[in-house]
């Protein structure tokens, strides 16, 4: 077997649940080649981020141009890009034509509320690197940001559309609104429901959430997941529902899992898979 290379863009995670690290063992579960440029290295653990380092964006372009320069790279993925400048920077290597099938996971804050971006963060991705993604990944927090709005504006799924729908206007071809952090966006309900807006159409994904605290990186594994399905030749919304099932499976094998004292990292490599 020959297999395909994916590349992802994103920050190192020393506890190794999200980042490069989840994104390199997502591929590897896809049977993909991963390949990584590193934007930040991060001190962090199952119990939050503790400091963060970004890499200069120079450094981070040398690493993009070192490996499509001589692996034939069929998608990509960007994570934790840590400054406006970086952002910009992929935006150009995009335009050069180096990143195919590019997934953005627009990550500008962690989970445990530590920001993951300098300021102008939503403003960089807005006008300079959305308009190349094929796919744009953002949770609710980073979608509402995005669009200037209050998260707790963005309740349901039709305020999910609508936001979806602004985040459109910026000029990716699809937008997948993940709707994981739906508790803190008002709703109730113990769904994680994600919808999948773009090429006219809309594909609601709704699954039961999983009753687990380890769910470190899954926003960081599924764009991963659907860069892997784009660099094997499927189509965003085919890629799109692998991710989605990819995830729950890694979610619910890790479920008895107590690696470290906070969230712990998912069952990307399915070792509790029956």
């Amino acid at each position: 077997m020959q297999p395909v290379t994916a590349l992802t863009i994103a920050g190192s995670d020393s506890g190794g649940g999200a980042g490069i690290q989840a994104d390199i063992r997502t591929f590897s579960a896809f049977e993909v080649h991963g390949t990584c440029a590193v934007t930040a290295i991060t001190a962090q653990n199952t119990l939050g981020v503790f400091a963060v380092m970004n890499v200069d964006p120079s450094l981070v372009v040398e690493q993009v141009r070192a490996v499509t320069d001589d692996f034939s790279v069929a998608g990509v993925k960007t994570g934790m890009l840590g400054r406006p400048a970086t952002v910009e920077a992929v935006a150009d290597l995009a335009r050069e034509g180096r990143l195919p099938h590019l997934v953005v996971d627009p990550v500008l804050v962690s989970t445990s509320g530590h920001s993951l971006m300098e300021e102008g963060g939503p403003e960089a991705y807005r006008d300079a690197l959305l308009g190349f993604a094929h796919v744009v990944t953002p949770n609710l927090r980073e979608a509402a940001m995005l669009c200037g709005v209050d998260v707790r504006e963005i309740s349901d799924l039709d305020d999910m559309m609508r936001i979806g729908t602004m985040i459109l206007g910026f000029g990716s071809r699809y937008v997948l609104m993940k709707g994981g952090h739906f508790q803190e966006g008002g709703a109730t309900d113990r769904r994680a429901p994600d919808i999948l807006l773009g090429d006219g159409k809309v594909l609601v994904l709704d699954a039961a959430r999983v009753a687990t605290t380890n769910d470190h990186g899954t926003g960081c594994s599924l764009s991963a997941a659907i860069a892997a399905g784009l660099s094997l030749g499927r189509s965003a919304p085919d890629a799109t529902r692998d991710a989605k099932s990819f995830v729950l499976a890694a979610l619910t094998g890790a479920a008895p899992w107590r690696l470290g004292h906070g969230r712990g990292p998912i069952d990307h490599l399915g070792w509790n898979r029956e």
